[in-house]
């Protein structure tokens, strides 16, 4: 579109200066040439070139820079704002936000892991809250992890916001303490805990006292499943609906939160043995177990790929399906996406298998997308994912297992089929187009020593070629690919002079039609070289008057012999 990418040139006078706009054209060189004789004639102390593209959907500018030279850009002190001159926690309230447990979970996590509770559990049991604070260097160091960053961010001194913090812990922990000295945490061993919903209705610390008793009823209870085991019989005696059922389901829901956003726990739960690949199938497996099914009934080989949830994990999944834990169920995807955006290998020393459970994982988290992540968020995870394994060492992994270059082949024209993204189906194509045109691939394919005839050597091509047109690889890599093999398997042909054997063999004029016509439209033979004067010879076997004349008199015959004529492109 014209008018939609220009160039602009910005300079810096003096060192110390921001950036100001100088030029803007429509042509590269121009603006490079400018910046580049403004750096010599000193007239700015640096400069900088950057393309500016306007997408036409959001009518926005898409920046890249292009050359940047000359002193330096002196890095400025951030300056804060009126609004963030203050602490962030001011009262014990406030440590009990989602943001805040999440920063305890992180300063406190040793702690924790010792204790074998969570953020919920500390802000509402009174024992937990005591050994925290007997521990003194444990508590000072968490403090000292928020304040410092903290300060940076808001400009209030280091000192000043540990003296707050450690007031604002105090608080808090005297808070719970005091509270289960009162007794506002009942038991649930004489009383259900849908008799204590109903009963706490209404009041006003109704979710503190709550929290306190689900957190409770925790006590004693370590390992990931044990523990979302009592959550499960705590969920299934809560009130059916209503106010009373919201104030038992709340609690819980933040505790299942923090137990399984922990690797730990989140093992124990699903099973150890998993390697992260199959633990995110299986937490795709708990979250969404109808969808999953679904596709394994249309797909065995999905269940070797999923692992089955058993035990508490069935049973969270049989009430996030319900539509229950709407928040952990979004934490739960979001985490799955998280992970395969993240650098770690789904199956650390299986190149192969690290392909085959993506493709699972892409078609499960698909099937699930409008529900709980949209297509989008899917989309951009598996081309981040992607990224990983076109890389030099994932690729030298993944084609180690073979022993010959045509199952490198087959094997670099799977990861084609299997990345997404633009950029990495282009890498991928390089890897492929660099075996495909390599010596030792040619030589390989023409060499009597591997056991392959001519003619099955050819059908090999013709089968490699067509899976390469199904991986939707770039009009250019895969037009580049596909000629390749088509140069390959002409240099096949004209060695062993197939075509001109088949012509010259005694067969029937239909036989010889037939194969030739397969040829031609790449059904045996792969498209280019070969394909052509397999073309040239059905058509000069067409015209012979006296071939027509015996294909007149056969119709029943000509008939599969038009199908053939259109698929190789000829006029029937």
């Amino acid at each position: 579109m014209a008018g939609s990418i220009h160039y602009e040139v910005y300079i810096r006078k003096t060192a110390p200066a921001p950036w100001a706009l100088q030029l803007a054209t429509e042509e590269r060189g121009v603006a490079i040439e400018t910046a580049e004789e403004l750096l010599r004639d000193d007239r700015a102390a640096a400069v900088r070139v950057t393309k500016e593209t306007l997408d036409p959907e959001t009518m926005e500018f898409h920046s890249l820079t292009l050359l940047t030279k000359g002193a330096p850009e002196i890095k400025r002190k951030r300056l804060v704002s009126e609004d963030q001159t203050g602490p962030r926690c001011l009262a014990p309230t406030d440590l009990y936000e989602p943001l805040a447990r999440e920063t305890i979970g992180r300063v406190l996590e040793d702690w924790l892991k010792r204790q074998g509770a969570t953020p919920f559990e500390l802000l509402h049991r009174p024992d937990l809250a005591e050994r925290l604070e007997a521990s003194g260097l444990e508590l000072q160091h968490a403090i000292q992890k928020v304040a410092v960053p903290e300060s940076q961010a808001v400009g209030q001194p280091v000192h000043d916001l540990v003296r707050h913090y450690q007031k604002l812990a105090e608080r808090t922990l005297e808070r719970v303490v005091a509270a289960g000295r009162r007794e506002m945490f009942p038991s649930l061993e004489d009383r259900s805990i849908a008799d204590l919903a109903h009963r706490l209705s209404g009041k006003a610390e109704r979710g503190f006292i709550m929290g306190g008793i689900v957190a409770g009823a925790l006590k004693g209870i370590r390992g990931g499943r044990a523990r979302v085991d009592k959550l499960m019989d705590l969920a299934e005696g809560a009130p059916m609906d209503g106010p009373p059922h919201a104030l038992v389901m709340v609690p819980i829901e933040q505790i299942l939160c923090e137990i399984l956003a922990t690797r730990t726990s989140l093992a124990d739960v699903l099973g150890p043995s998993l390697d992260q690949g199959a633990s995110l199938a299986a937490v795709v497996r708990m979250v969404a177990p109808r969808e999953v099914s679904a596709l394994i009934a249309q797909d065995n080989k999905l269940a070797l790929q999923i692992p089955a949830v058993t035990g508490p994990a069935a049973r969270l999944g049989e009430r996030l399906q319900a539509g229950q834990f709407p928040l952990l169920a979004s934490t739960l995807a979001r985490m799955v996406v998280r992970e395969l955006m993240s650098p770690r290998r789904l199956r650390p020393g299986d190149a192969v298998g690290e392909i085959d459970i993506m493709r699972t994982l892409a078609m499960v988290l698909t099937a699930t997308a409008g529900r709980l992540l949209t297509l989008e968020e899917v989309q951009s995870a598996f081309c981040e994912r992607s990224k990983s394994i076109v890389t030099a060492d994932f690729v030298a992994a993944f084609v180690a297992p073979c022993d010959t270059v045509l199952c490198e082949a087959e094997s670099l024209t799977r990861l084609c089929e299997n990345v997404t993204g633009n950029a990495n189906k282009r890498s991928a194509a390089r890897w492929l187009a660099a075996c495909i045109n390599s010596l030792r691939f040619e030589s390989e394919m023409r060499s009597s020593a591997s056991g392959r005839s001519p003619s099955q050597a050819l059908l090999i091509l013709a089968g490699l070629q067509r899976a390469v047109l199904t991986c939707s690889l770039a009009e250019r890599e895969e037009q580049e690919i596909v000629t390749a093999i088509g140069l390959v398997g002409g240099g096949v042909e004209a060695e062993a002079r197939l075509i001109l054997l088949l012509t010259r063999a005694k067969a029937t004029l239909h036989q010889k039609l037939t194969a030739l016509l397969k040829m031609a439209s790449g059904e045996t033979v792969p498209l280019g070289p070969v394909a052509d004067r397999a073309k040239v010879e059905a058509l000069k076997l067409l015209r012979h008057p006296e071939n027509r004349e015996v294909l007149s008199r056969s119709p029943e015959a000509l008939a599969p012999i038009k199908v053939l004529m259109k698929a190789a492109g000829m006029a029937a």
